[in-house]
């Protein structure tokens, strides 16, 4: 039905009234990028203004009429200041740059004005929400919460699509769900199981076969991840925190469209968005692989046991899964394109290796798959994998109850319309490129977490930079997420854990030259009644001679590795010496007091073999 008389008189009223009593106003429309760039010149001169955003009124279309019929113009956004119709976006621009908008500006000397009261729910910042975070993950979660504990209307989105299997799971990320809580769980199951062997040097005795349950222990841990799940959900709730399982897709600059799994549709805006997306496992492309092989998105609620098992790649996820597994009692094996933890210190992650190997997880060095098919269904079925050489024409075949692919990760950035927002996305990486503050190149959308492009992919950063995120956006901080000298931990059966430069890239920075490598074997006291592993662990420095022998590098190979690296983390936050670590007494007897008793260099090629305590 058009317009009436009385509701096109209405909207001239309305406009009229906004132009007379307002100094600068902007008739805008929320997506607008052109809206955008007005909006951001008056905020860098600190001028005040009103804008009626005519896409979140009911009678926005009508105004856009009345305002072409008093100003030609029917394009947003259209600007008025002290009176005088300014124009669009172009002639604002030129407006300033002549230095007419500035006398235009100069001439009002009426207060910045109080929002009138029939337009509170359509002016600057009217959106629905002041912040919507996409991604329920560990960051994102941290995000919101502290957001809201500051007073602002927030909205949650996230929505796990399936797994080629089907595997989906709830609120908390891969953390959570299907990486570190889970994998930790698993490698605890692991060490009980070596623990148990060694118990019998101690005294222990017990006539029954020990055996191990899947089914258990898969329900254990499933059953504690679910206590997780409904707490965040509680968390959110408690911090008022809107909450929706539905896939996020951007519409337009400052709406998207959130669809559950049903279908069904409900669109939502907001001032600023945070993408938290993380990412989800990469399939090999080949014939077999999404149709009968598991990722670790699938093997933490896997409802049968394994069985024999081969993991393709060599990431931290694929030893990690591998070393647990084989610690289970399965007959492992992994198969390697090139090296082990690629970005990791490579002597660090051979000795790893090695220790896996001699525990009985068999390795296929350069090979790739190239198919695999089903010989026979069932839970576990049984595969016949191909491979092929990455150098030469060998070819491999091999047969498996389960495939397990961990050959990396890609960024959740593709089909939620970063394209219709304008947000940059690497085209090799899928990876987000943000300033120092997590900012991309559109000014109210920023990101967190494993999608950034060139940061760690680690959930204790995540959590950080979205919790400074959310500070400096509402409350008033100024720090930044710290990316440099992170610690970490790779949780393979001989865990290894490290904090800053890998060996290789100390020497690349600083020069070969200028690296002193401090490093010893040690014998953990623990291992010693139960015999053998003697001098398996290994702990080395990385000293920076030419800055007072600094701590840039420093990496442990060894049980707890974990609890061990995150102290010496916060020393060389502190900007730890060498010699701070030599006057620092250690407590005997532990692993950890190695670090304080480093005295052979890896350049001096001394023996460096542990014999007792």
């Amino acid at each position: 039905m058009p317009p009436t008389g009385e509701a096109r008189e209405a909207a001239r009223t309305r406009v009229q009234g906004l132009v007379e009593r307002v100094p600068v106003v902007l008739f805008s429309k929320s997506f607008c990028p052109f809206c955008e760039k007005v909006k951001g010149l008056f905020t860098e001169l600190k001028v005040s203004y009103e804008a009626l955003e005519l896409d979140l009124i009911d009678d926005g279309p009508l105004i856009q009429e009345v305002l072409l019929e008093m100003t030609g113009q029917k394009t947003v956004p259209n600007v008025f200041v002290n009176k005088t119709h300014v124009g669009g976006c172009d002639k604002t621009i030129q407006a300033y740059q002549s230095g007419r908008l500035q006398q235009l500006l100069a001439a009002s000397t009426a207060p910045s004005p109080a929002p009138p009261v029939e337009d509170t729910d359509a002016v600057r910042h009217s959106y629905e929400y002041d912040l919507i975070v996409i991604g329920g993950g560990s960051g994102g979660l941290a995000a919101s919460k502290e957001a809201a504990k500051l007073g602002k209307k927030v909205m949650v989105l996230d929505f796990v699509q399936p797994t080629p299997l089907g595997t989906s799971w709830g609120l908390g990320g891969t953390c959570v769900n299907v990486g570190c809580i889970p994998k930790k769980l698993m490698h605890q199951a692991a060490l009980l199981g070596h623990a148990l062997s060694d118990s019998r040097k101690f005294g222990w005795e017990y006539d029954q076969q020990v055996t191990h349950n899947w089914s258990t222990m898969k329900e254990a841990i499933q059953n504690y991840i679910g206590s997780l799940n409904w707490g965040y959900r509680v968390a959110l709730r408690d911090h008022a925190v809107s909450y929706v399982n539905a896939f996020g897709t951007f519409t337009d600059a400052h709406a998207i469209k959130a669809t559950n799994k049903r279908g069904k549709e409900t669109q939502h805006t907001a001032e600023t968005f945070i993408l938290a997306m993380g990412e989800r496992p990469r399939y090999l492309g080949i014939p077999g692989d999404k149709e009968f092989c598991i990722t670790s998105d699938d093997l933490f609620s896997l409802p049968y046991c394994p069985g024999k098992t081969l993991v393709v790649g060599a990431s931290y996820v694929a030893l990690e899964c591998a070393g647990f597994l084989a610690g289970l009692g399965l007959d492992v094996t992994v198969m390697v394109r090139s090296i082990l933890l690629r970005g990791f210190d490579q002597q660090m992650a051979e000795l790893a290796g090695d220790y896996m190997e001699k525990h009985g997880v068999k390795f296929i060095r350069q090979f790739v798959p190239t198919k695999v098919e089903q010989l026979e269904a069932g839970t576990p079925g049984r595969l016949k994998v191909h491979a092929k050489a990455t150098e030469g024409s060998e070819l491999y075949e091999g047969e498996f109850n389960t495939v397990l692919i961990a050959v990396g990760r890609d960024a959740c950035t593709s089909n939620i319309g970063l394209d219709v927002v304008g947000v940059k996305v690497d085209e090799r990486t899928g990876k987000v490129p943000v300033n120092d503050v997590e900012q991309t190149n559109v000014p109210h959308v920023y990101a967190i977490g494993d999608i950034l492009q060139g940061k760690l992919e680690l959930t204790p950063i995540a959590i950080q930079a979205g919790r400074l995120l959310a500070q400096r956006l509402y409350g008033g901080g100024t720090t930044k997420c710290d990316y440099v000298n992170v610690c970490t931990t790779v949780f393979t059966p001989l865990e290894y854990g490290c904090c800053g430069l890998s060996e290789e890239r100390a020497i690349e920075l600083l020069g070969g030259d200028n690296i002193e490598v401090f490093h010893s074997n040690f014998w953990p006291l623990e291992w010693t009644v139960a015999g053998g592993d003697n001098n398996s662990c290994y702990a080395k420095i990385l000293c920076n001679k030419a800055d007072k022998d600094r701590v840039v590098g420093f990496h442990v190979l060894g049980p707890n590795a974990g609890e061990i690296t995150q102290g010496f983390g916060v020393a060389m936050k502190c900007g730890l010496t060498k010699a701070q670590l030599d006057d620092t007494i250690g407590i005997h007897p532990t692993c950890a007091e190695i670090f304080t008793m480093l005295a052979v260099t890896k350049r001096s090629g001394a023996d460096i073999k542990q014999t007792g305590c």
